[in-house]
C-alpha cells in the first residue's frame, strides 16, 4: 500500500480531512477537490500506520492516529485564518477529539458516517461476540475481513474498491483486532466528551448505512454540546458517503456549512 496525502492550496480558510480506520485519503479526494474549488485550502494526511503495512498498523495506537491530525491542525492554524475539520467513520471521532482539544482552534466539524455503534444491516448476526476478539491472546492473531458491499451502494464504485482491496493500493482488506480494540477506545472517549464539544457541527449519515445505523447520527445530535447542529440524512447511499451515489450532495453540504461558519 502506498502512502497518500491531500495537499491543495487555496484561500485563508483551511479544511483538514480525516479518513477512516484501514482507509486512506483516497476516500476523501472528491470532497477535497470540491472544497478546494470553493476556495478552501485542503489537507488530508495518512494516519499513522496507514499507507504502510498491516504489520505496522498493528503496532499503532489510537493516540498515534490522533497525533497525526493534531499535529496537522496545530500547524494549519498558524498559517490560516480558520481551520475546519471533516472526518469519515473513525475520522469523525478524531474530528470530535480535535474540537474538544484546547490546543486546537477548530471552527467547525463535519461528521460523516460517525461510528459509535456497529449496528448496520450488513454485519453478521454474531457481531455481539466482537468484544471477545479484543482480549488476549485472540486480539494478536485475529483480523476481520472486508466484505460486500464495502460500504458502497454504487455498483461501479464498489467494483473499483473491490479491485483496490486485492492489491491494497487504496486501503487494507482486513481490520486487525488490535486496531479495532484501539477504535473502541476512541469511541469511549468521544462518548464522554461529546457534551463538551462546542464547535458548530454538521452531521451527515446515510439512512441505509450498512455498517453503522442512523442511530449513530441521532446519538451525536442529542448529546453534542454545540449550539449550531445540522443533520443531513442521505436516502441513496451506504457507509462511504464521500464515494457513493450522493457524494455531490455531501460535498455541497460541507462547502455551504464551512463557508457559513468560517465567515
Amino acid at each position: 500500500m502506498t502512502e497518500q496525502r491531500i495537499d491543495l492550496e487555496g484561500g485563508s480558510h483551511a479544511v483538514l480531512l480525516i479518513h477512516g480506520l484501514t482507509g486512506s485519503p483516497f476516500e476523501l479526494k472528491h470532497l477535497a477537490r470540491k472544497l478546494n474549488k470553493a476556495g478552501f485550502t485542503v489537507k488530508g494526511p495518512s494516519l499513522a500506520g496507514h499507507g504502510t503495512s498491516l504489520a505496522e498498523l498493528k503496532q499503532t495506537r489510537w493516540e498515534d492516529w490522533y497525533g497525526t491530525v493534531r499535529t496537522a491542525v496545530i500547524g494549519m492554524q498558524r498559517e490560516y485564518d480558520s481551520v475546519s475539520v471533516a472526518g469519515l467513520c473513525m475520522g469523525a471521532l478524531l474530528a470530535l477529539c480535535l474540537a474538544h482539544d484546547p490546543e486546537c482552534e477548530v471552527s467547525a466539524v463535519a461528521l460523516l458516517s460517525t461510528t459509535l455503534f456497529y449496528d448496520g444491516w450488513s454485519l453478521p448476526w454474531y457481531r455481539f461476540l466482537l468484544p471477545l476478539a479484543y482480549l488476549p491472546p485472540i486480539k494478536y492473531f485475529y483480523s476481520f475481513g472486508e466484505r460486500e458491499p464495502y460500504g458502497i451502494k454504487d455498483e461501479r464504485m464498489r467494483a473499483q474498491v473491490a479491485l483496490s482491496l486485492k492489491d491494497s493500493s487504496l486501503a487494507y482488506d482486513t481490520f486487525p483486532s488490535q486496531s479495532l480494540h484501539e477504535l473502541f477506545k476512541v469511541i469511549g472517549r468521544v462518548k464522554k466528551i461529546l457534551p463538551e464539544v462546542k464547535a458548530p457541527a454538521l452531521i451527515i449519515h446515510a439512512v441505509e448505512d450498512d455498517l453503522v445505523s442512523v442511530k449513530n447520527a441521532d446519538y451525536v445530535e442529542r448529546r453534542i454540546g454545540s449550539d449550531t447542529v445540522r443533520k443531513v440524512l442521505l436516502d441513496d447511499s451506504y457507509h462511504m458517503v464521500t464515494l457513493d451515489k450522493q457524494k455531490e450532495v455531501v460535498a455541497e453540504e460541507i462547502v455551504r456549512f464551512f463557508r457559513e461558519t468560517a465567515s
